[in-house]
């Protein structure tokens, strides 16, 4: 088949959006098709195979300069008005400006592939796409979730009203997704989450898990770092149960020695590093961001345990590629984690940093617990979590979606 393989944005080596469309595109090429991906900034990282052509935004959020002004020169067409004036009215462009683009490059280009593939933009470009081309989009969790988190946390009515439009483009993925013949997600628990907030028919939804290369993220060959916690986060926001973790660790570091590695990119002076202040750890919390694949398969497999605290996920890829490297888990009983970690972990529920220290200090006290959930954990990916049975499935999906759209049929 020749896919095209839609993505707003791919950020290599952080957030699931980029790890999935590397890792995808790579064992679909592998299996005999010819994948080209289209993505915005930040742009993936993609594996001998797979070509990619590149759909510019004027990248408003770079990690150097967020929410910036582009120049006069920097406008292209009327797009990029939209992308900005939507920034300066506080919204979030970019799934919108990018089914745009996306749509418009595609129009030209209908012969040259079987099948589309969104990866959670479900820009409204997307439905015109679909009039001519067979069109698959994964939605990997809804963002409602993210939005309900936000709120819950924000401490003003002007902190409130920014959340919500900031969310706006919710209705626009509302109205897609509901539109969409074949959608994909992660999990059972992300398949009814998505029939709740977005309202679809629940015979158009597959549920697909994300895979993790078990050869990168393996079990070490050399001894872990004795009171070592690795916590990966891909955003710094309330979804992610930092917090919960670090007041954890708060009251884990007056009865032993431990260390904190978080894997994230922390907001100069935020909440994060200002509760890190607070509690009075900088001492035993260390940061890193903007690591490859390989140094986080070595963090991971360095960790005594891994941390997972977050009060929602629709998948949790951190926590995969934890187990894929036999490292111990704590981890959240929230959203699709559950699913994802079965009996490979310890599950606590979320919010509740008393209850994650009392599991976290349980298991350094107990080395041959810590030995048996790491070789469970380990067994239950290499069965459950390869990237080559991920694309398999997914190219199955793609066969009825094209067979259906010939037929005309839904």
């Amino acid at each position: 088949m020749r896919i095209a393989l839609l993505s707003y944005r791919s950020k290599p080596h952080c957030g699931g959006q980029g790890v999935y469309v590397r890792h995808l595109s790579r064992e679909l090429a592998a299996q005999g098709h010819t994948v080209e991906v289209f993505s915005g900034q930040p742009y993936p990282d993609l594996d001998a195979g797979v070509t990619l052509t590149k759909v510019p935004s004027l990248d408003l959020y770079r990690d150097d300069d967020p929410f910036r002004t582009p120049s006069r020169g920097e406008f292209r067409d009327l797009i990029d008005v939209l992308e900005v004036a939507t920034m300066w009215t506080a919204g979030f462009p970019e799934p919108r400006t990018f089914g745009l683009r996306a749509a418009r490059l595609l129009r030209n280009r209908i012969g040259d592939f079987d099948v589309v593939h969104d990866n959670q933009s479900l820009g409204g470009g997307l439905l015109r796409i679909a009039e001519d081309l067979p069109l698959v989009a994964t939605i990997h969790h809804p963002i409602t979730r993210d939005r309900d988190l936000d709120l819950a946390s924000a401490t003003t009515w002007q902190r409130r009203l920014t959340l919500r439009r900031w969310y706006g483009f919710l209705g626009m993925q509302k109205r897609v997704a509901r539109r969409i013949r074949t959608l994909l997600t992660v999990s059972d628990n992300s398949a009814d989450d998505i029939r709740a907030a977005f309202g679809v028919d629940p015979r158009r939804i597959h549920t697909i898990p994300l895979g993790v290369d078990t050869e990168l993220f393996a079990p070490p060959t050399e001894p872990r770092v004795a009171g070592r916690i690795v916590c990966v986060a891909s955003a710094d926001a309330p979804l992610k149960g930092v917090p919960v973790l670090l007041e954890a660790v708060a009251k884990l570091r007056t009865e032993r020695d431990v260390e904190l590695v978080l894997v994230s990119k922390l907001a100069p002076g935020g909440a994060t590093e200002r509760l890190i202040d607070e509690l009075a750890i900088g001492d035993v919390v260390r940061t890193v961001s903007g690591i490859d694949d390989a140094e986080l398969a070595a963090l991971l497999a360095s960790a005594d345990i891994a941390a997972v605290p977050s009060l929602y996920e629709g998948f949790s890829l951190p926590a995969v590629e934890a187990m894929s490297c036999g490292t111990p888990l704590v981890a959240s009983r929230a959203g699709a984690i559950p699913e994802v970690v079965g009996d490979a972990g310890v599950l606590v529920p979320p919010g509740d940093a008393q209850q994650l220290a009392a599991a976290l200090a349980d298991l350094f006290d107990d080395a041959g617990h810590r030995t048996e959930l790491g070789a469970r954990a380990r067994a239950r990916v290499e069965e459950k979590y390869s990237w080559a049975a991920v694309a398999a499935r997914t190219a199955r999906v793609y066969e009825a979606a094209i067979a259906a759209h010939a037929g005309g049929t839904d």
